[in-house]
């Protein structure tokens, strides 16, 4: 039996199991348990695929395996930590069953504004298996990247105790806006460069340093206020290298 053609779908696995979890405490509201799920499970999802390649066991099952695991992880958890934010933005006790409020409480239906980020996510990631062009690239933004910025608004509100940020993250027409510009930022023709390296040589990969760079000076400098601005680096940087690659040609 060749043991290693599990290992990446095993790794794949770990990436399910993390974002499963990550769901439970996510309902429960505990959004630095979630944090952590999520993060464990997107480094189970880089590894699974570099494992694939290195050990030369890719196929059809992992690629479909890894889309699973990411619509959980990267789209069911952000989606409701997003519907969890508008809770506690508009101040209700809790989301109604569609116009009837829960159990009596103070409900509303605007908090499920927040799934649409994990229906964005779903189109995305069914796209993102049928198209060619995104073996070496990005079209769009990437789901574990999505996932990454929402879940970090929660935690600096929780840490970060800057009235302006935390005015800012719990005004619900912020996290309307923030909804619907990722669902469509990740549905977007738009180009992003990968982390994935062919070689080391700086020239070849002046992009990704520039970015790798400048995402450590933002986390030394803002801790968890950097998350979301190195996604949104992330998104500016790539245009920019579009940019600059129409011209040259």
């Amino acid at each position: 039996m060749n043991v290693k053609k599990y290992i990446p779908n095993l790794l794949t696995l770990g990436n399910l199991l993390c974002g499963t979890i990550a769901t439970i405490f996510a309902i429960k509201g505990d959004f630095f348990a979630t944090a952590i799920l999520v993060m464990t499970g997107i480094v189970f999802d880089f590894f699974d695929g570099f494992a694939a390649r290195m050990l030369h066991v890719q196929g059809e099952l992992g690629k479909q395996l890894d889309s699973l695991a990411d619509m959980v992880t990267s789209g069911v958890v952000p989606g409701i930590v997003m519907m969890q934010l508008l809770i506690n933005a508009l101040n209700v006790d809790a989301v109604g069953y569609f116009g009837i409020d829960m159990y009596g409480a103070t409900g509303s239906n605007l908090p499920y504004i927040g799934l649409i980020l994990t229906l964005g996510a779903g189109y995305r990631l069914a796209k993102f298996n049928i198209d060619e062009r995104q073996s070496e690239s990005f079209i769009g933004v990437p789901t574990p990247a999505m996932s990454l910025f929402v879940i970090s608004l929660p935690l600096i509100v929780e840490y970060a105790k800057d009235s302006f940020l935390v005015g800012l993250i719990l005004n619900p027409y912020f996290l309307i806006i923030i909804t619907v510009l990722f669902t469509y930022l990740m549905n977007a023709e738009i180009p992003l460069f990968s982390l994935k390296f062919k070689n080391f040589s700086f020239k070849d990969n002046v992009i990704k340093y520039v970015f790798l760079a400048l995402s450590v000076v933002l986390l030394v400098t803002l801790k968890i206020v950097a998350i979301p601005l190195i996604i949104l680096s992330y998104v500016v940087l790539s245009i920019v290298n579009n940019s600059d690659k129409r011209v040259s040609s």
